[in-house]
């Protein structure tokens, strides 16, 4: 009976936004509240469970969602992006445009969302391909395809954080930073492959954006500065997981971990970052932490309802069936995995946000981690990637993604669904297929 509620609950929650067009959060939250009354639990005590969830997931994740979308929007206004991608193609040069772009779209993707950044180099796009004799089609693919791989995979931004966040592992997110990266990177080779292969075969739609377009390199940052909001967190980061998992002395590792944690480390690339700015430091920071905070609203509250739905789910016999189902059929914990996948893309393709996919997915799994064995940060990271994986099948109308690609490329829908919503289904089964093989290794 528990699964024919959960089954409808999660029917009402797509239905809710793309057929009823309520907004996510109340479809959310009275999809909780259904579950909760079906499933029988005591009504007196249900709105503190729906509360406790939302609050709890908040107190883990909540803080790092915003600092990563100030950091966004920092690169965005001081040119600290498009600096980047001035030194990825210098580094790789003419020969390799492609996976130059992918490169590109991999760094920047993971501090700022995938559809900011390619507005942000959306003009770069333009750019490289009148420098490189390459079709803008080609360039904006392989672009696009490294944004939305880290985008999806790497922490700081919000889908991977929330996806640890309910999975317990927001502690060992240094971790999760090195799964997403191995993970992401076949991507990039992907992305760079079918750029090549289909991406002159795309029509562009000439938007009257060609002029003067080299304006763009122009009052650029130095390098290292640029690098340094992105670089700074994930070094510092991973160096306070290097430090407990390699036994450091002590107090260093105890100081590792204070300057490693999220919190410590997104500030401090803000502190730097207020010399990317020579001018008017920090009235343009302030402006920064304005446009950031604007820009996760949204996200924060979808993140803490998908904490309040799966709040619901815990405290129902879910866990237990599901998880005695699994066992009884004698399955491993490989196969968590392959189920992590399924949900999440069934999620992505149904109501079209990457990150609602990882929360929602990420939620109604939990409560089964320990009965299939998955204890450790390591293999819990694994499960993240999963679910980073279906999060990506498929982009298309439903999402915002695939309008900002097809309409700052100036592509047609039709040849959107042909280029990008098949890179994208191609990218969710190849980060799958990377996921299986280090649980192979690492199991």
């Amino acid at each position: 009976m528990i699964v024919l509620i959960v089954f409808l609950a999660i029917a009402f929650i797509i239905l809710s936004s793309t057929v009823f067009k309520l907004h996510p959060l109340t479809g959310l939250l009275l999809a909780a509240l259904g579950v909760g009354i079906a499933a029988g639990l005591p009504v007196d005590k249900l709105a503190e469970t729906i509360g406790k969830g939302f609050g709890e997931l908040m107190a883990k994740i909540g803080l790092m969602v915003i600092l990563g979308c100030v950091i966004g929007a920092i690169l965005d206004k001081s040119g600290a992006a498009v600096k980047v991608a001035d030194v990825i193609l210098k580094l790789f040069g003419a020969k390799r445009p492609t996976f130059a772009m992918a490169v590109i779209g991999a760094i920047v993707g993971i501090p700022v969302f995938c559809d900011s950044g390619f507005i942000i180099l959306h003009k770069l796009n333009r750019i490289v391909a009148k420098r490189t004799g390459r079709s803008l089609g080609t360039i904006a693919l392989a672009l696009s395809g490294g944004l939305f791989a880290t985008h999806t995979l790497v922490p700081p931004t919000p889908g991977p954080v929330s996806a640890a966040g309910n999975l317990g592992i927001s502690d060992s997110m240094g971790i999760v930073i090195i799964l997403g990266l191995i993970v992401s990177l076949p991507n990039l080779f992907l992305s760079a492959w079918f750029a090549g292969k289909y991406g002159s075969k795309i029509t562009i739609q000439e938007n009257g954006d060609n002029e003067h377009v080299d304006a763009v390199s122009l009052q650029l940052p130095p390098a290292w500065k640029a690098f340094m909001p992105i670089l700074l967190p994930i070094v510092l980061i991973t160096l306070a997981s290097a430090g407990n998992i390699l036994h450091f002395p002590a107090k260093l590792a105890e100081w590792l971990t204070f300057f490693g944690s999220p919190l410590i480390s997104f500030l401090l690339a803000i502190f730097f970052s207020y010399s990317l700015f020579p001018e008017k430091p920090a009235e343009k920071m302030i402006a920064c932490f304005k446009n950031g905070i604007e820009h996760c609203g949204t996200t924060l509250v979808l993140v803490g309802a998908g904490g309040a739905f799966g709040a619901v789910l815990k405290e129902t016999e879910l866990k237990h069936l599901v998880s005695n189902w699994l066992i009884n059929n004698e399955m491993s914990g490989g196969y968590l995995l392959v189920i992590a996948f399924l949900i999440a893309a069934f999620f992505k393709t149904a109501q079209g946000s990457t990150t609602s996919a990882m929360v929602l997915t990420t939620s109604i799994l939990a409560p089964l981690l320990v009965s299939m064995g998955f204890v450790s940060a390591i293999h819990t990271g694994l499960l993240v990637m999963a679910v980073g994986s279906g999060a990506m099948m498929v982009s298309h109308t439903n999402d915002a993604w695939y309008w900002v690609v097809s309409q700052f490329t100036g592509i047609s829908p039709t040849d959107t669904y042909k280029s990008h919503t098949v890179l994208t289904g191609l990218q969710g089964l190849v980060s799958f297929a990377a996921t299986m093989l280090l649980y192979a290794l690492l199991a």
